[in-house]
């Protein structure tokens, strides 16, 4: 994909539920980088809107959806808890479909992240977890400001079993 292409993000509701099952499959299908395998979410799109709305109301926990030609092409996370020790933190993830890699997708949504991190008065550290063999996210990471705090031996395995180093990085915002 060489072609300009227009973007459209914005805050996911209850409405984008099923779009949003079937780009978590379609991901897990296309990349051995995430956690989940091909099942993806194990919600039913029921499930899934009565989850957003909850999210929608919450002042620490975010997903965003990125729509290209009004095709659900990806999604951003923040997932904090409740707790009143740890409701600072919140867990990045981002899922892009791979004919929409390479574009400028994920630095958008990251972007995205980060203004609504900074704006929440809430989070203070972001937090999330990449296969050390993820290069690109890894780049995108960094160039972001998350530092690198561990690596864990054996944090994944891939589809055949065997185990891959995963790393844990952070970005402090304040």
């Amino acid at each position: 994909m060489s072609e300009a292409v227009d973007v459209v993000i914005r805050e996911a509701i209850p409405d984008d539920a099923r779009e949003l099952l079937q780009l978590s499959r379609q991901v897990s299908i296309e990349t051995e980088y995430l956690v989940m395998d091909e099942t993806g979410m194990d919600l039913t799109p029921e499930m899934l809107a009565m989850h957003l709305e909850n999210l929608y109301e919450s002042a620490n926990n975010l997903l965003l959806v990125a729509f290209v030609n009004d095709q659900l092409v990806g999604n951003a996370s923040v997932k904090s808890s409740q707790e009143h020790r740890v409701a600072h933190i919140g867990e990045v993830g981002i899922s892009i479909l791979k004919e929409f890699w390479g574009i400028g997708l994920g630095s958008l949504l990251m972007e995205e992240i980060l203004y609504w991190a900074q704006e929440s008065q809430v989070i203070r550290r972001l937090e999330l977890t990449v296969q050390a063999q993820n290069e690109r996210a890894i780049h995108l990471y960094e160039k972001v400001g998350f530092k690198l705090e561990a690596t864990m031996a054996r944090g994944a395995r891939d589809n055949q079993g065997a185990f891959l180093d995963v790393h844990l990085m952070s970005l402090m915002i304040d």
